[in-house]
């Protein structure tokens, strides 16, 4: 079985996932944006079963723009976010998908908070868009 490993800028926090992912989504909400600096987060979601987490992590939760809670686990070295536990998926985690290093990492299959994307990005056709998450 395919695994691949994301971790952070500084090697502390890894996770390694079995398999590939349900899904991948970007998302263009205010907060997924503040969290990588970026105009849109994008995260490869799998099965709680085919992580493994190596290293220590701080926690810090949120409301996602749903209102659910997120629960977010970054390197208390380096400050890389690299996976999240959404409640609204307690059989998933978020990985971040920078933090695979892979430009070879699987196609998005949706883009959510759409209504909130810059203007000047677009994606390939075959990538379902959501005006809210």
């Amino acid at each position: 079985m395919m695994a691949r490993q994301a971790q952070c800028s500084c090697g502390q926090l890894r996770v390694l996932c079995e398999g590939v992912p349900a899904k991948v989504s970007i998302c263009h909400c205010n907060d997924c944006r503040r969290r990588t600096g970026s105009a849109f987060g994008i995260a490869a979601f799998f099965d709680r079963t085919r992580i493994t987490i190596e290293g220590k992590a701080k926690l810090f939760t949120r409301l996602a723009d749903n209102g659910h809670k997120v629960d977010f686990h970054f390197c208390p070295i380096c400050g890389s976010t690299v996976f999240w536990e959404p409640a609204r998926k307690p059989d998933m985690i978020g990985v971040a998908v920078g933090a695979f290093a892979d430009p070879l990492f699987p196609v998005p299959h949706q883009s959510v908070w759409d209504n909130k994307r810059h203007s000047w990005i677009t994606f390939p056709d075959e990538i379902q868009t959501r005006p809210s998450g």
